[in-house]
């Protein structure tokens, strides 16, 4: 696997007062106390900006300076412009793929995998052969049973047309396999990521087309897979072993984080930090290295550490460890106000007001 060239560890000190502005200090709603954050928040965004941008591979644009933005409750503050590059044009540090096997003979090294109540299953022959039991449902059928191959969409135009809301009726009963090289049209994204996370009293339900965050190896973490409408077609689109696969109007995306998309980008005594969630608060992987999940997160999947963290170092604050991996949910919510995608001039992502009139439409479903 080629080194993807992290600009890791350095500054790791300014990467964790993402978490541990919100872990201490007076937490006042006066008017005196808030203008006061305000201003040092501005003299500082010089001194601050190196926060997260040392963990993105080179291929992620993180703005020279922050900018003013509005988040999705309204409140106004200030935030990175982090750009996403085409990922299909840059090493992620796995491989991308398999998907669907070809044929029910196939072994697990020929396909990705399925997720479903909480487990994670080969998607290989066997798995496809067998689907009918397995959903209790007799329409399933996506093989030759004479000759054991797959149906499995194999040009771009059978992708669109497989894996839009609307599956097209000539393409139920198939395996959909969108190729990397299909989302050829999809342009860099812009994300608005809070500098600086406040936890507030109230979660943040994220927008099921936005994405929940950003890994650091140039890949967007997304929402829940829209499961029901894949298989209410009778359609599997399996994930690659990496929790990944693609949607030729975004690219390749994780819909989960397993071992392989746990890549080392930011190593600590408390596990691989992954990425950024759009709230601003960064991701762990699920478990200690010690092989337990956290006892202690809160609905969110976050929770707040005022000991060992990153390289050794103190505070790490609040943070996230992703959702498992068979639940097909990285995030369950986010723990403040969110950043959005970006089109154009606009800095704005509060929906409480309609969407700004440069807020690009939400992606097609995956």
């Amino acid at each position: 696997m080629k080194n993807i060239n992290v600009r890791r560890l350095a500054l790791i000190a300014g990467v964790l007062t993402l978490g541990t502005l919100t872990a201490c200090g007076d937490h006042s709603n006066s008017e005196a106390h808030v203008h006061a954050q305000n201003e040092a928040r501005k003299q500082s965004t010089t001194a601050s900006l190196p926060t997260i941008t040392n963990y993105f591979t080179d291929d992620v644009i993180v703005s020279d300076s922050l900018v003013e933005c509005t988040l999705s409750d309204g409140t106004e503050t200030s935030c990175y412009i982090v750009t996403m590059p085409i990922n299909s044009e840059i090493d992620v540090g796995h491989d991308k793929g398999p998907w669907c096997p070809r044929n029910i003979s196939d072994t697990a090294e020929d396909a990705g995998i399925w997720l479903n109540d909480n487990e994670v299953y080969d998607a290989d022959g066997n798995f496809i052969e067998n689907l009918a039991t397995f959903y209790s449902d007799d329409n399933w059928q996506l093989f030759n049973p004479e000759t054991g191959e797959i149906k499995v969409t194999d040009s771009k135009d059978a992708c669109l047309a497989a894996a839009r809301p609307d599956v097209d009726p000539i393409y139920q009963n198939y395996c959909v396999e969108c190729l990397p090289e299909y989302a050829e049209d999809v342009e860099p994204q812009k994300y608005l990521i809070p500098a600086y996370p406040e936890k507030a009293s109230r979660i943040t339900q994220f927008d099921p087309h936005g994405g929940v965050g950003l890994a650091f190896n140039g890949v967007k973490m997304d929402a829940p897979a829209p499961v029901d409408a894949i298989l209410g077609a009778y359609t599997l689109a399996p994930f690659d072993d990496c929790g990944g696969h693609v949607n030729p109007h975004v690219g390749y995306h994780y819909h989960a984080i397993t071992e392989c998309s746990s890549i080392d980008t930011a190593l600590s005594t408390h596990g691989k930090m992954l990425g950024v969630a759009l709230d601003g608060f960064t991701i762990f992987e699920r478990k200690h290295p010690d092989g337990l999940v956290p006892d202690d997160l809160d609905d969110c999947g976050g929770h707040a550490i005022d000991g060992s963290g990153v390289g050794g170092q103190e505070g790490i604050g609040y943070h996230y460890h992703a959702g498992d991996a068979g639940s097909n949910q990285i995030l369950a919510c986010f723990s403040a106000p969110s950043g959005c995608a970006i089109e154009g001039d606009s800095m704005q992502c509060d929906v409480r007001r309609g969407p700004p009139g440069n807020r690009p439409p939400p992606p097609k479903p995956s």
